[in-house]
């Protein structure tokens, strides 16, 4: 399987516009591959708390159309990173969307964990509440969104509902780095899959971007990483490798699931 991740620059001088144009015909570019992999936030910039509001769109809004458009064009199974979604009721999500190569729309996942604590996405934004998977010809995916990656029973869930492949977009910032390649490698070992790991670069909300996507295979090996620049990373695997290794070493069998609280 071949998945091409794009780590994006998102820099205050481009039009959203402008970028999703960009963004679009960096998908097109990728035509021979299985998946492409866009990172969080790209149209408006994780960090860019001030635009949220006035970028926001609803789920079939231009972002959906324009990367819908891509994945048909590229013919590849497309998960289009993640935009501000503005819902019926008003309230605001950071949304992901996977498209098929026919460009009909696999999945919408709204990211669960919020972050900012007191402020920023964690006070403007709802949470999400269901895990999503999605079904590729090759392997199953788990979608999640940046800060998920620091809440492991999340992809011990989304494991259990059948995800082979874990997918996380990404605006991670680069003081944290050496927390992402740690959490990427982490979640691979513990869950025995595929991590793909998208972040962008640049600079939005005057935090620098960290980059340096990476690709993890189910033993915690690394199989390509990209720089903290503007790049494509494109990597083949065998999705095969993950059911081998679960049960070379069936560390997931041993799971002991609702034991009560300490007294």
């Amino acid at each position: 399987m071949r998945a091409s991740l794009i780590q994006i620059a998102v820099n205050p001088d481009e039009s959203v516009n402008a970028r999703r144009e960009r963004a679009a015909s960096m998908v097109v570019a990728q035509r021979g591959a299985d998946l492409v992999v866009l990172p969080e936030l790209w149209p408006v910039g994780a960090f860019a708390y001030t635009e949220f509001a006035d970028e926001a769109e609803p789920l079939r809004g231009p972002t959906y159309d324009v990367m819908a458009k891509a994945a048909a064009e590229a013919g590849v199974w497309l998960h289009a990173g993640s935009f501000v979604e503005r819902a019926e009721d008003g309230t605001l999500y950071n949304t992901s969307l996977v498209f098929s190569p026919e460009g009909e729309r696999a999945a919408a996942y709204r990211k669960i964990h919020r972050f900012g604590f007191d402020k920023g996405e964690a006070v403007m934004m709802g949470a999400g509440e269901e895990l999503v998977t999605v079904d590729l010809p090759q392997t199953t995916l788990g979608l999640s969104t940046c800060y998920d990656l620091r809440f492991p029973e999340m992809f011990r869930g989304l494991v259990g509902a059948g995800a082979e492949t874990l997918v996380v977009a990404a605006g991670w910032p680069e003081r944290r780095r050496p927390h992402w390649t740690l959490l990427a490698q982490a979640r691979a070992v513990e869950n025995q899959a595929y991590v793909l790991a998208v972040g962008s670069a640049g600079t939005h909300g005057g935090v620098e971007q960290a980059g340096h996507s990476i690709v993890v295979d189910p033993w915690g090996e690394v199989l390509a990483e990209a720089g903290s620049a503007e790049e494509v990373l494109t990597v083949e695997f065998d999705p095969a490798k993950v059911s081998a290794t679960r049960e070379q070493f069936p560390a997931l069998k041993d799971r002991r699931l609702g034991l009560a609280p300490p007294h």
